[in-house]
């Protein structure tokens, strides 16, 4: 249970929303249940909750510090305070979320139409939205022949233009793992927006737009830095290593462009509040205490930290190793990976918190939702060249050699004999 109000306010529209949901699976029809329980889901955890926390101005921690980054960086050309004096004036992100912020530092707060158009969490789901829809794959409900887009929207309950990929990712948006955060604070959801846009764009071999996806990713939160690694190594495995190295060269530059600015402009501030406060060695305590491993250890003293230092590191070697010997070779495989990096990152970090974990379970969960092909294969591409050379490599078994069994004589058919020639008869003489 959560002793923060916008849990509780979110918790209880959301409870009246999901049983509103479960009661249309159970009196509509079954063709249109599925449909229906999600849009009331939908209505109930998201759109409710969200219009009246923003309308309220309800929210977590995070939002007031996005919101002040975006008025800092306007003003002052940074975003980050020189001394903090109080664990609310720090900005634990790096200059890209301030970008966020900035809707508020233009509209202001005065009336409900300002304080809507100018809230942080809009435009955080809204980036978020946007990564999915473009990473979902573009094709559509196919239509048998005989039949029109009436009937199949008639029978069906929706549209067959519409992606049959929408109604899972939804589902997954109206669940409390993606609705929650919405709600009430919105600041991991376009790093993960980015991140599964940027592995899905790898998986169809476009690396220039998957590496300016990293980079946003990147100039948002470091905890995005992972993803490279993962993005190139999809990429050298499956469209070869010119197109690995212009998505390295493109994430690398894009997120230099963002964040050198900042960095140069306040370097001492952003070296604080970024890396020492989040791993719990800055001069305000981080206020991320949840009972993780890494945390536990870190509060055994000095030696602990260094502890839970070295297994993370030892965590990332692990995953950087099977990164070469074993490269993902689709976009879900690849997800797989960052989940698991990821999730021994937060687990074993000195200082976490278990919402931290909703970015690689949704890793985990989106590509499952979306039909990705298992092998995707493109026209002179190298992926096609890797495949055909992975099959030739597998070895050949042949079959075993089997002992000869004695069999039985078969019977012969007579052979017709040709009639004797009949010896001349000798006539007596007479």
């Amino acid at each position: 249970m959560s002793g923060l109000g916008p849990h509780r306010s979110w918790g209880l529209c959301a409870a009246a929303g999901y049983l509103a949901a479960a009661v249309a699976v159970l009196v509509l029809p079954r063709r249109r249940a599925p449909a229906a329980s999600v849009a009331v889901a939908l209505l109930g955890a998201v759109l409710v909750p969200l219009l009246l926390l923003v309308v309220g101005g309800q929210g977590q921690s995070e939002v007031t510090v996005i919101e002040r980054s975006g008025a800092l960086l306007l003003r002052h050309g940074t975003p980050y305070l020189a001394e903090p004096r109080t664990v609310a004036e720090v900005t634990p992100y790096l200059p890209g979320t301030a970008l966020f912020g900035l809707p508020r530092a233009l509209f202001g707060a005065d009336g409900w139409p300002a304080r809507v158009a100018g809230d942080a969490r809009l435009w955080c789901a809204a980036a978020f939205l946007g990564c999915l829809a473009a990473a979902l794959p573009t094709r559509h409900r196919p239509v048998r022949p005989g039949r029109t887009a009436r009937s199949v929207a008639v029978r069906t309950g929706a549209l067959p233009a519409v992606p049959f990929a929408v109604l899972p990712v939804a589902a997954l948006v109206a669940s409390p793992v993606v609705a929650l955060p919405l709600c009430v604070s919105g600041v991991d959801l376009p790093l993960t927006g980015l991140c599964v846009l940027a592995l899905a764009l790898a998986g169809r071999a476009r690396p220039v737009a998957a590496g300016w996806a990293l980079a946003l990713a990147c100039a948002l939160k470091w905890t995005a830095w992972p993803a490279v690694a993962v993005v190139v190594a999809l990429l050298a495995a499956t469209a070869g290593r010119r197109a690995a190295l212009r998505a390295a060269v493109t994430a690398t530059a894009g997120a230099a462009a963002l964040v050198l600015p900042s960095a140069l402009r306040s370097p001492g501030p952003l070296l604080q509040q970024v890396f020492a406060f989040p791993t719990g060695r800055g001069d305000l305590p981080t206020p991320a205490g949840s009972p993780l491993p890494g945390r536990l250890l870190a509060d055994l003293g000095p030696a602990g930290w260094y502890a839970a230092v070295i297994l993370l590191l030892l965590a990332g070697v692990a995953v950087a190793r099977s990164l070469l010997l074993h490269p993902p070779l689709d976009t879900r495989a690849a997800c797989d990976r960052l989940a698991v990096g990821l999730a021994l990152a937060f687990l074993l970090a000195p200082a976490g918190r278990f919402g931290y974990l909703a970015l690689p379970a949704l890793l985990a969960l989106l590509p499952r939702l979306t039909p990705l092909p298992r092998f995707p294969r493109f026209p002179g591409s190298a992926t096609t060249r890797f495949a055909r050379i992975s099959r030739a490599s597998r070895p050949t078994l042949l079959p075993r050699p089997q002992t000869p069994q004695p069999q039985a004589p078969r019977p012969q058919a007579p052979q017709p004999q040709a009639p004797r020639p009949h010896a001349p008869q000798v006539v007596p003489a007479p």
